[in-house]
């Protein structure tokens, strides 16, 4: 094996192959990113960004997406044929700003925008996509892969140690593993979506435009200041509306458009569009060996509730911090079986609910139905993963979760999402060094924080762990307002002040106990426990020699 090669290959430079290869980057591996496309994609495609993709750009340290992503405008639906509004909604009910929860509101960016910004940080880390550049195929042994790739013409025979198929549903690298997509294909739902520019009387940029319905004829046209100052982002359906004709044809898009809204539309241009059938499909399993799927590689789903491109990037984030570790020695192979485990469980949920979200939608009358606050994400979790250690939950009284559930923030059990906190005042420093938790939570490393009564409290638990290794674990005790601050020498890289309770409230800690969360590196709570020995026997599960 050629050890000047980057030992990870990430085929496909979308968001979930993008996020897969900052993921590594950020963690230290090296990465080659690869797409056959010879020019970047353009198009809205999936726009919508919910907050638990939000904390993840976030914990990233891609801060413009959520910036520069434009809250979802007020749903307009039209009586058919007319433009005197039916009624407005909201697409998502408004959830509370807490402390816990930064970022709560479904945020709206193209993915050719999210692509650039993702490609931008890549390239800060001296990481740039090969465009035009194809995997053809791969043969993998225990250690390694054999890649062939063309580029221009001409092939190549690329050595790597892992490979990461984000190569969409049509993708080489599902394929040659020989992966199953088993599901349904909805020739019933079509849908032909892109980006126009067009302005016409009556339809402001306030809202988000709905016209007719599946039954007969349907529009939806979402405005957009990324496509243009008159651009927008289409859907055309209904079983009277011959889609495969419109699909090929700029001007059957207009006079489309025009028959469906009464008022007089000035056409400029598609800039880009697509048809579709829903397809509802899932791999057995995300990866075989040295090779994996994730995003549209692994799963595809009706587009109805926004969670595909979301779930692409979260299997890409729950991956690369596990890949990151193998990778440099950290840890055994065997950790990798778990991103299966624990994807499939949520993606199998997820299909049911977007299924039903669809269903619901085309017998609609008025082809919408508002979307429900458990595709926030929030509630994402993987309780039952075997890697989660909660001492605080009995096993055998423990009432099965769902993968896929609303988030209560009066319930929080390890596997689960890790709560924000603001305003935690760090010992030692000023005021203006206030820090949040999610301002700690990074790729490349484990947070434990130790909750305790005072800093004397934590030396015994801090001493016990002190022996991991700095880069990979770092150690933060959480002390009351109550407690005294006096800066004490403690194995803590940091100490904090939950000045106003916030961090004691969200992690459900009582005043006087003594409780450990160790939170990984994607975010998700990976133990709660009394102490050390709960930490070290999380670690266990995770570390080689831990």
């Amino acid at each position: 094996m050629n050890s000047v090669h980057p030992p990870v290959l990430v085929v496909g430079a979308g968001p979930v192959g993008l996020v897969a290869a900052l993921t590594l980057l950020q963690n230290g591996v090296s990465v080659r990113i690869i797409d056959k496309d010879p020019h970047p994609r353009i198009g809205q495609r999936g726009a919508g960004i919910w907050p638990r993709s939000l904390e993840l750009y976030n914990f990233l340290d891609v801060a413009e997406v959520n910036s520069l992503g434009k809250t979802a405008p007020p749903v307009r639906l039209y009586k058919l044929g007319t433009l005197e509004p039916l009624k407005d909604s909201l697409m998502v009910p408004p959830m509370e700003d807490t402390p816990a929860i930064p970022f709560h509101t479904l945020k709206l960016m193209g993915q050719q925008l999210l692509d650039v910004i993702l490609r931008r940080h890549l390239e800060k880390l001296s990481c740039s996509v090969e465009m035009g550049t194809e995997l053809r195929s791969f043969e993998q042994s225990d250690q390694g892969v054999t890649a062939i790739i063309t580029k221009d013409s001409i092939t190549e025979t690329f050595d790597t140690k892992w490979i990461i198929g984000a190569d969409g549903a049509k993708g080489v690298v599902r394929k040659q593993l020989g992966l199953t997509f088993l599901g349904e294909t909805r020739d019933d739902i079509r849908i032909v979506t892109g980006d126009i520019r067009l302005t016409g009387a009556g339809l402001d940029r306030v809202h988000w435009h709905k016209f007719g319905n599946f039954n007969e004829r349907g529009l939806s046209l979402r405005p957009t200041d990324e496509v243009g100052q008159d651009g927008w982002q289409f859907f055309l359906y209904g079983h009277k509306l011959d889609l495969t004709k419109i699909a090929e044809n700029e001007e059957l898009v207009f006079e489309t458009i025009a028959s469906i809204i009464p008022a007089e539309i000035m056409f400029s241009k598609v800039v880009w569009m697509s048809d579709f059938r829903a397809n509802i499909r899932m791999v057995n399993k995300f990866g075989e060996g040295r090779v994996f799927v994730a995003g549209d590689a692994a799963h595809i789903h009706s587009p109805m509730g926004g969670q595909g491109l979301n779930s692409g990037v979260q299997d890409a984030f729950n991956l690369g911090w596990k890949l990151a570790l193998v990778e440099k020695g950290f840890s055994d192979k065997s950790l990798l079986e778990t991103y299966s485990a624990e994807r499939l469980l949520v993606i199998s949920e997820m299909l049911e609910m977007t299924t039903s979200i669809l269903n619901k939608t085309v017998t609609s009358e008025v082809g919408f139905i508002g979307r429900s606050p458990i595709l926030s994400m929030l509630g994402v979790n993987c309780r039952v993963s075997n890697i989660v250690l909660d001492e605080f939950v009995n096993s055998v009284e423990r009432k099965p979760a769902n993968a896929y559930r609303m988030l209560d923030e009066g319930c929080l059990e390890a596997g689960d999402r890790a709560p924000d906190a603001p305003n935690m005042l760090q010992v030692g420093r000023t005021e203006r060094d206030a820090t949040t938790l999610f301002g700690l939570y990074r790729p490349w490393y484990h947070t434990v924080l130790v909750f305790v009564p005072s800093l004397a409290d934590a030396i015994p638990i801090l001493n016990a762990l002190e022996a991991y290794d700095k880069s990979v674990v770092r150690l933060t005790v959480i002390l009351p307002s109550s407690a005294s601050v006096t800066p004490v020498a403690s194995p803590a890289d940091l100490v904090l002040v939950d000045r106003e309770g916030h961090a004691y409230s969200a992690y459900l800690v009582e005043a006087g106990q003594a409780k450990v969360f160790v939170i990984r590196p994607d975010g998700v709570i990976g133990a709660i426990v009394h102490g050390a020995e709960g930490a070290k026997k999380y670690f266990s599960k995770i570390f080689l020699d831990a």
